[in-house]
């Protein structure tokens, strides 16, 4: 007998028992009608497989929001601020299109490859949700994809019914 749980378009199947006659195997599975992808047209989307932002019902999920320029390329090489206000107006822009707001956001992750400079990106995180107050986190990382990229943010919300 297994037992079946659902995550984002994927299907968990747990054969019973413990320890080591425990196996999960994953299973692609169809979208839901009631998932909506949000798409930014980076070449990268379908290559890892993953959306700008999803909604499902309430819920929206904003992926990790790099400080890409417009034109392609980094935004503000070198500035944790100017780059945390780039990735904010993508991540808004994904709630948009989702349905959702600035004022529906419960959650932020921000992540930076030198925590010392926080102060900066959370001036550009308090100009957006001053208001709001989501639930933050602040993260170190070692690094991410594009050496230039000093910063990411994740939001997620729910919005009203």
């Amino acid at each position: 007998m297994h037992r079946l749980f659902a995550d984002g378009g994927f299907r968990l199947f747990v054969t019973p028992g413990s320890g080591a006659d425990r196996r999960r195997t994953w299973h692609a599975a169809p979208v839901t009608s009631s998932r909506r992808l949000v798409s930014s047209g980076s070449p990268l989307e379908p290559e890892i497989g993953f959306s700008r932002a999803v909604r499902s019902g309430p819920y929206v999920c904003v992926a990790g929001t790099a400080p890409i320029a417009e034109g392609g390329g980094t935004a503000a090489p070198g500035d944790v601020y100017a780059q945390s206000v780039r990735c904010l107006d993508i991540a808004e822009q994904a709630l948009r299109e989702a349905g959702a707001s600035l004022a529906d956001v419960v959650r932020t992750r921000v992540m930076l490859i030198d925590i010392r400079q926080w102060r900066q990106a959370a001036r550009a995180h308090a100009q957006r949700f001053a208001q709001v107050r989501p639930v933050t986190t602040f993260i170190e990382v070692s690094r991410f994809v594009d050496p230039e990229w000093l910063v990411e943010f994740e939001v997620d919300a729910i919005v009203p019914g």
